[in-house]
């Protein structure tokens, strides 16, 4: 008997402990989603924080109802940035070296350079 109402204490503990990770969750997305936005004013971010601290669960509620389609739109928009900025950070590193070794290698065709120059480029160019 005393088993089952320790593994009951316990399971109850489990469940109070996800709801309450869930709700800080929650609470720290809406809160950054409001920090991020950029067509609100500075006083309406403060009066949706201010609603979000003192009425914690109306506030979020009441967030997540009226603003809810736009927090994914802005996430999905972030990200895409994200990874344009990612991309253009690949291309750059990886783009330089190459471009460099094809304008070597259109010199050594156009016989402006030896094959002794193109290589020491071509070398450099890796390495870097």
């Amino acid at each position: 008997m005393v088993i089952a109402g320790n593994l009951w204490d316990f399971m109850w503990s489990l469940v109070v402990i996800f709801f309450m990770i869930t709700y800080f969750m929650i609470l720290f997305h809406i809160i950054v989603d409001i920090f991020r936005r950029h067509d609100t004013s500075g006083g309406a971010k403060a009066v949706w924080l201010l609603f979000i601290f003192f009425l914690p669960v109306l506030g979020m509620l009441a967030y997540m109802i009226t603003q809810g389609d736009s927090i994914g739109k802005r996430a999905v928009a972030e990200a895409q940035k994200s990874q344009e900025q990612f991309d253009d950070y690949v291309k750059s590193v990886a783009g330089g070296s190459a471009a460099e070794i094809e304008k070597a290698k259109g010199l050594l065709d156009s016989g402006a350079i030896t094959q002794q120059e193109f290589d020491s480029i071509k070398a450099k160019a890796l390495a870097s």
